[in-house]
């Protein structure tokens, strides 16, 4: 070869290396080192049932390669918003647990609260139809409890090593790097329609659960089955549940998609808005609990994480509250270097073999390390116990503690064997005891192949309004993949939750939905698996309905922090304003002038009013509820302004109470509200306190139907 001259790839393998470029179709998948790979489904576990074991090397390798993928934002849950309270305990619950935090009523817990979307970037908008992130730190006098859960009772897979693979599936097409904070996609139907286990989630994700009115709003659930260890040993299995004050609420789909383009801030300033108006949002923390010997009992497996308890089979006992009462005082140091970990528990509470669980605990780990840069992580004040540490770890990047002495082993006799261990009755931790006699295996328990038995009994727990606006996303979602045969493969597998939910949504697809499709339908599975084994079967109805699977299962009669949009002009009348106003903020709404004009309002009484929000700067979709006080001077003014009866009209589009006063009852009528004069959310000429009483219903969803006629 001539001196300067490049040396030719002797092969397509070698072109392909020379490029670093890579494609998989035709290959036969392997491990970063080349070994081939038969199954990339399950990790590998002590029984079907049993702990993942710490010696899967192709699950750290999968796993590790994800947590690593991004720094410094987050994977998953990147957009946040964070808030400090604190936990009080109702009555002990010394007969399932030692836990102090359970146990010790005198006690006022310190926690820090991160809510957050999973698909999306640190900048995407807080609107998007997602997953909410629950996640509560409790810095309690045994060391820290976190309790990582969701707004959803399930999650999408079972076993930690899917977890690449659904984020993969959900993120922007690595081709185009869109959609952003989306699920509208081929790529993430592609997968769901291949690994059947995710159905439950998704569809609660197609439900009005994925697009909550407010953080206040939402459920929170701990997901995974976790042990309770008394003082005697005796084993308990829990579900933990947090169960808002202000009930459950949510928006419509047309409001989210307005509101992005309003307010890409939406619920991090009403967050962040109520708190310091002392509108401090509350929540309750329920258990199920299941005695050890009961834990077969059920016709699904309670480590099953894409599986849920019904409350109609083990009800929900309340056994404390949460209040958030401070925001952070810096995003970054708090809210964004906040790190949660499943495996972050104190002496009374243990962990399942659920298998998604198990991953979970080395994945967390991992990944604090990758975004926070160092094992000192727990050394930045927001990931501070509040009781005092003391170990032989060392060193480090970013190490502050100033460890002063010659030891930094155990056992030694020069620092008098200090550090010492605590013993159990000094409130060590100890793990469980648990027996294991198995089999060492990668595979899945056949208990785990239900995957539409949930999803059924979910749908039928909803109410008609909720039914349809789970058959609308379907529609628009799947009406955005662009492959056919996807589609196709989503009507059959939704044809067997519900036929007349899949009949919705093919006739808005204009699509049939197929009587059969190609096998195998559930690829969860290795590649010497048996297939039939683990398909999924017919459904099972062992629940007809569960009233706490509806939004309207939990309620609530508070307005608190609800803004009301007060529409005027110059002219209004003070007089009626001035008592609405009143009514609402002594129930804690906050009452914000929308007027024609920006600066300062002036109402018939010659009175200056500081505006809140002028009409061309806001829209009704940031409100709750609207209200119109009278003045003619204020409503000639307001006929004028196209954007004025739009706003009404979006209300009464999205079913929100209006209320009117005098001669706004002319600008009502020259928008669709003529049309709904009749509404029991729609007030004219009446007293506050019903208008108060609707506000707090959120929503007429009787009117929706007719309000589909108002124009988008």
């Amino acid at each position: 070869m001539k001196e300067g001259e490049e040396k030719k790839p002797s092969s397509k393998k070698s072109e392909d290396m020379a490029k670093n470029t890579s494609t998989a179709e035709g290959k036969t998948m392997t491990t970063n080192q080349g070994l081939k790979v038969n199954d990339t489904n399950n990790s590998l576990k002590a029984g079907e049932r049993g702990a993942t074991l710490l010696e899967d090397f192709i699950l750290r390798e999968k796993i590790t390669h994800f947590d690593h993928e991004r720094i410094p934002e987050r994977i998953v849950h990147a957009r946040g918003s964070g808030a400090h309270g604190y936990f009080e305990l109702y009555e002990s619950q010394e007969e399932i647990t030692k836990a102090g935090i359970f146990t010790d009523t005198s006690r006022k817990t310190p926690v820090f609260v991160r809510f957050s979307t999973v698909a999306g970037s640190k900048g995407s908008a807080d609107l998007a139809r997602d997953v909410r992130g629950f996640a509560v730190k409790f810095y309690t006098e045994e060391g820290i409890f976190d309790l990582v859960g969701n707004n959803m009772p399930i999650f999408f897979i079972q076993d930690a090593m899917k977890f690449p693979d659904l984020i993969h599936s959900v993120k922007p097409e690595p081709d185009r790097e869109i959609p952003q904070a989306a699920s509208a996609h081929d790529t993430f139907y592609d997968f769901v329609s291949r690994a059947t286990e995710t159905l439950h989630n998704q569809i609660w994700l197609m439900s009005d659960r994925a697009i909550p009115r407010s953080f206040r709003m939402m459920e929170g659930f701990g997901i995974h089955t976790f042990k309770l260890v008394n003082k005697e040993g005796k084993v308990s299995f829990v579900k933990f549940h947090w169960k808002p004050k202000l009930g459950v609420q949510s928006v419509t789909w047309d409001e989210a998609v307005k509101i992005h383009g309003a307010d890409s801030d939406f619920h991090r300033r009403d967050l962040w808005d109520a708190i310091e108006s002392g509108n401090y949002p509350e929540w309750e923390l329920g258990v199920q609990v299941v005695p050890e010997e009961d834990e077969h009992k059920f016709d699904f497996d309670l480590l099953d994480p894409t599986k849920l308890i019904p409350e109609e089979m083990v009800p929900v006992k309340r056994i404390g509250k949460m209040v958030l009462n401070r925001n952070p005082d810096n995003f970054f140091a708090e809210t964004e270097q906040v790190a949660f970990h499943p495996g972050h528990v104190v002496p009374g509470i243990d962990f399942t073999n659920d298998p998604l669980l198990q991953g979970r605990l080395f994945s967390y780990t991992d990944t604090q390390l990758s975004r926070l840069g160092s094992p000192n992580f727990p050394e930045i004040p927001i990931n501070r116990p509040v009781n005092e540490v003391h170990n032989n770890q060392r060193d480090a990047h970013m190490r502050m503690t100033i460890n002063k002495g010659k030891t930094a082993y155990f056992p030694n006799s020069i620092g008098g064997g200090c550090p010492h261990l605590a013993k159990m009755a000094e409130g060590g931790f100890t793990t469980a005891e648990e027996r294991i006699d198995a089999r060492k295996i990668r595979g899945r328990s056949e208990s785990f192949s239900d995957h539409f038995s949930q999803p059924a009994l979910f749908y039928r727990s909803l109410k008609d309004f909720e039914k349809e606006h789970v058959a609308e996303a379907y529609s628009f979602e799947l009406g955005k993949c662009t492959m056919e045969h996807i589609k196709s493969r989503m009507l059959w597998i939704i044809n067997q939750i519900d036929e007349n939910l899949a009949k919705k949504v093919s006739e808005n697809l204009g699509m049939k939905v197929p009587e059969d499709i190609e096998r195998p339908i559930n690829q969860a599975i290795g590649a010497d698996a048996d297939v039939e084994k683990h398909q999924p079967g017919k459904k099972k109805n062992y629940l007809d309905q569960s009233e706490a699977l509806s939004q309207t299962y939990l309620k609530s009669e508070s307005i608190e922090a609800r803004k009301i949009a007060i529409l005027v002009s110059d002219g209004f009348s003070g007089e009626a304003y001035g008592n609405m106003k009143k009514a609402l903020e002594a129930k804690g709404a906050v009452a914000a002038i929308v007027a024609t004009h920006g600066g300062e309002v002036t109402c018939d009484k010659d009175k200056k009013h500081k505006v809140d929000a002028a009409l061309m700067t806001t829209e009704s979709v940031l409100f709750d509820a609207v209200y119109v006080p009278g003045g003619k001077k204020s409503i000639d003014m307001l006929m004028k302004q196209a954007k004025a009866k739009k706003f009404i009209n979006e209300a009464l589009k999205h079913c929100k109470a209006i209320a009117i006063d005098s001669e706004g009852e002319e600008l009502f009528n020259a928008t669709y509200g003529k049309d709904f004069k009749d509404d029991e959310a729609v007030f004219i000429n009446k007293d506050a306190s019903a208008f108060i009483k609707a506000i707090a219903k959120h929503r007429n969803w009787k009117r929706e139907e007719a309000a589909k006629a108002i124009p988008a």
